[in-house]
């Protein structure tokens, strides 16, 4: 059991972000203000991607999860730093999974669970269902078809109920989990020495013969098999050439009277009645003082708008957070919704009429009574900076592009770099010898010195083939490039000399590798205790670092973490060394105890009904990811789910992919 808090805690972290994903995307799918049915309209194209047992899977199903995560990152992260469009049908293909599974059980949805979870998740804010057709208008909106929304619901509500059909019988101990309690809260006060092949190998100096024995024996793997091209470009800074625009402040308003109401917006006032939990034992105390007086604010109201009068007053009597109460529940600071980082407390606010009231909401430790004041306009002097940024960085582009292609029909007539950059220094504002750069011989995915590994730069010297051959200008880092080719060199064993340094760096690490763990236990055996660790690395060379405070499954600082190392440092008593290294990755690290703090069980026997409820959650999580990855693999090694590579190798053509969540996005409930 404590293998599978180990193997918890390292997986929790990953598990969290991919939920607050799921989230995030959910309430931007729902949420969202100001969409037009366009962008809000996921893809209708029924075209079987998969099939699982007798469900079909569409090309649709995937496009709508991937809108999702373009409207939830804005286009900042692109899906192919995410995955690919493989994992995303792989949770789909689990979601399928489970809804058969559930329904061969006897466990699928009724359909009087399925109304009553769809009447919770709508609800005005006096707690009524919001009406068919607003109903139906978000979910159209959104997902394409009631049908496929209520099938999500129905596949939730599944999902639900297999969980805890599978997971009734899990238990925990208190011992598992008080042991699990003791190892990571007990502290450590560390010396450790990392012992890595790049420390190791500065201290190695091959002989040159050695060097070129080595080349000797490796040559072929050096081998260059693409055409190398040495290329000169004339290179154009984008904000070097927007540092000389004048932008007047008529420009500046002509711009903010453009924008769309939402982006006049400083944000939205908010008020809060905030109840704090002190112990896990009064949870059900406190939310019960929440509901009641949610009730008599409701009450009061008549069915209307609650007053912020009304609001304040109840915010200065019952609130526990004073920095708002004394102020009648008011954030300090409108707040606005930022669509890069998702919000979960106070997002709602943005999509509720003024005066109206969120149920009670469960936020951390605490339950929290929120109200929507009045929207904030952003004044034309606040927005200001934001639209001067913009404004001369829009320009910027126009300008430096339009320099580009000038410099480009120059070079093309002149071949004379510094002739062109001479007569475009003045308004690229820059010098001519900042103009004018070299690369040294590259070929396709080189990392190019300033521009780095570009697509782009790479096409435009594809076709150059003969020196002096100038290409077409290409956006680079900060700014635009124009190419020309000063030399070629073709596929080849390289010399000797041209790969020395690469040579040198290769059998310098190769020996120091077949050195580390023999170091490392040198180290571990010549320091008699922890207190001598660090005056033993020293003889030989190496550096010890140091953790104050140090716990269980945190990074040792450089070294890294390991489930080796969490259990190597656990077992120490005060004054002990690692013996033997412990290794860490591809690295060797000792570690020595300097102090050792054990967990306070008094603590522990405070917080103990949560940690054993979040105990007991996280390995009926696990139970039931194990018992669904078994059913899917027996419904694989059956024949019962096949995937159309055709058409998923053509949607995948086209357009980058990304990792999915581990299911497909939920409406999260509404107020």
């Amino acid at each position: 059991m404590l293998k599978f808090f180990s193997r918890q805690e390292r997986t929790r972290n990953l598990i969290l972000v991919v939920f607050a994903i799921i989230m995030a995307v959910s309430l931007v799918i729902f949420y969202a203000p100001g969409r037009n049915s366009a962008s809000a309209t996921p893809a209708t194209n029924t075209e079987v991607l998969a099939r699982v047992g007798s469900d079909d899977v569409t090309v649709g199903d995937l496009q709508l999860i991937k809108d999702s995560y373009m409207q939830m990152f804005g286009g900042q992260i692109s899906l192919a730093q995410l995955g690919g469009d493989k994992r995303f049908l792989d949770g789909l293909i689990r979601d399928r999974v489970i809804a058969q599974e559930a329904a061969r059980l006897g466990l699928a949805a009724s359909d009087a669970e399925v109304a009553d979870k769809i009447r919770k998740q709508f609800k005005d804010a006096s707690g009524k269902f919001v009406g068919f057709d607003r109903y139906k208008e978000s979910v159209v909106s959104r997902y394409g078809s009631i049908e496929r929304f209520e099938r999500q619901i129905r596949d939730q509500v599944a999902a639900e109920k297999l969980q805890a059909f599978v997971t009734a019988g899990v238990r925990v101990s208190e011992t598992e989990v008080q042991d699990d309690y003791k190892r990571k809260n007990s502290s450590f006060q560390l010396v450790y020495v990392p012992v890595t092949a790049a420390k190791l190998a500065e201290k190695i100096q091959p002989s040159e013969e050695e060097l070129r024995a080595y080349f000797d024996q490796h040559k072929t793997e050096y081998r260059i098999l693409e055409s190398q091209k040495k290329v000169r470009y004339l290179f154009i800074d984008q904000a070097k050439a927007g540092e000389k625009l004048q932008i007047s402040d008529d420009d500046l308003r002509a711009a903010y009277d453009s924008l769309a109401p939402d982006k006049k917006q400083a944000g939205v006032r908010v008020q809060q009645i905030v109840f704090k939990v002190a112990r896990p034992d009064l949870d059900p105390q406190v939310r019960a003082k929440a509901e009641t007086l949610l009730t008599q604010l409701r009450g009061a109201s008549g069915g209307s708008p609650v007053t912020e009068e009304a609001f304040a007053t109840a915010a200065k009597g019952n609130s526990e957070d004073p920095a708002t109460a004394k102020g009648g529940g008011w954030l300090p600071v409108p707040f606005k919704r930022d669509p890069n980082k998702a919000n979960e407390l106070y997002d709602r606010m943005m999509d509720m009429q003024e005066g109206e009231m969120s149920d009670v909401v469960k936020f951390g430790t605490n339950y929290y009574i929120l109200r929507r004041g009045p929207s904030v306009p952003k004044t034309f002097e606040a927005a200001k900076p934001e639209l001067l940024a913009s404004q001369r960085n829009s320009r910027a582009y126009a300008v430096a592009a339009q320099l580009a292609a000038r410099a480009e029909t120059r070079l093309k007539e002149t071949k004379d770099f510094q002739k062109v950059a001479q007569e475009l220094a003045a308004e690229a504002n820059m010098a001519p010898a900042q103009m004018v750069k070299e690369t040294p011989y590259i070929k396709p995915g080189d990392d190019v010195p300033e521009i780095g590994s570009n697509q782009k730069f790479e096409e435009a010297i594809a076709p150059l083939e003969n020196p002096n051959d100038v290409g077409v200008r290409t956006g680079v880092r900060n700014g635009f490039a124009i190419p020309m080719l000063l030399d070629k060199r073709e596929p080849r064993i390289p010399e000797y000399e041209e790969v020395r340094d690469k040579i040198a760096q290769a059998l310098k690490q190769e020996r120091a590798k077949s050195q580390l763990e023999q170091r490392a236990n040198e180290l571990a055996t010549s320091a008699a205790s922890a207190g001598d660790l660090k005056t033993a690395a020293e003889k030989m060379g190496l550096e010890a670092k140091t953790e104050e405070a140090y716990k269980i499954g945190a990074p040792l600082g450089e070294a890294g973490t390991g489930p080796a190392a969490d259990d190597a440092i656990y077992a120490l008593k005060e004054g002990e060394v690692t013996r033997p290294a412990v290794r860490i990755g591809d690295n060797w690290v000792v570690i020595g105890a300097i102090k050792r703090t054990e967990a306070d069980l008094a603590e522990f026997a405070k917080q103990r009904d949560q940690l054993m409820q979040t105990a007991l959650s996280a390995l009926r999580n696990q139970v039931f990811d194990d018992y669904i990855t078994a059913v899917q693999a027996r419904m694989q090694r059956e024949g019962r789910i096949t995937i159309n590579k055709e058409v998923l190798a053509k949607v995948s053509e086209d357009e980058p992919a990304a990792a999915p969540p581990r299911r497909a996005p939920r409406i999260p409930g509404q107020q």
